[in-house]
């Protein structure tokens, strides 16, 4: 399979999403550093070298490797204004074939959250994913309890599917999610059969 370097770069309003390089480290670290109480609730948890130069430097080649081989899109959220990281997000298990679907996940710095930024980044993505990607099906799951990024992902067009038990360890145990989608084509609801 040949493959084919892609750059990936999405503006917002008021952010630019790109793939995270090495100078972003310190920057990175300090905000989930500064943010674990706020994020661990919802993560799985943090491996003892996730805050290290190590670490984010396999983070930054993971990311390049999977936007060329079409299997991921990893962004950080910047804002323009100040060059400042607010989060990330990724497009991830990308599915070509009969599938043409994908699954998000997305974290934000406490001190950025319930500001619309995670909006913004999660419907550029999803316009990403199916005028560029040609994707049909972007999927989402969080936590039950987790009501601002239910009420989220509701406010960016998501729809309720169910929930799938023991669906990933968050904070080290298995944990239910709820799970969403968003449909390119909504048929939902319809009943026409062809």
């Amino acid at each position: 399979m040949l493959k084919v370097r892609r750059k990936v770069r999405l503006d917002t309003e008021r952010m630019t999403l790109r793939p995270p390089i090495h100078g972003d480290f310190r920057q990175w670290a300090a905000l989930r550093e500064a943010s674990a109480d706020f994020l661990t609730p919802w993560e799985p948890t943090w491996a003892g070298d996730h805050l290290t130069r190590k670490s984010f430097t396999n983070r930054v080649y993971w990311a390049q490797r999977s936007i060329t081989n079409g299997t991921a899109v990893p962004l950080f959220l910047v804002r323009r204004e100040d060059d400042r990281i607010l989060g990330a997000i990724t497009l991830d298990h990308i599915r070509r074939g009969p599938a043409q679907s994908a699954t998000t996940g997305y974290w934000i710095g406490e001190p950025y959250a319930r500001h619309g930024y995670m909006r913004e980044a999660i419907e550029a993505v999803v316009h990403h994913a199916f005028t560029v990607l040609d994707l049909s099906r972007v999927e989402a799951g969080c936590l039950p309890e987790n009501a601002p990024s239910r009420g989220l992902l509701e406010k960016c067009g998501f729809k309720y599917e169910g929930v799938a038990q023991a669906y990933l360890q968050i904070n080290g145990r298995w944990r239910n999610h709820v799970l969403y989608a968003n449909l390119r084509h909504d048929r939902r609801g319809r009943t026409d059969v062809g």
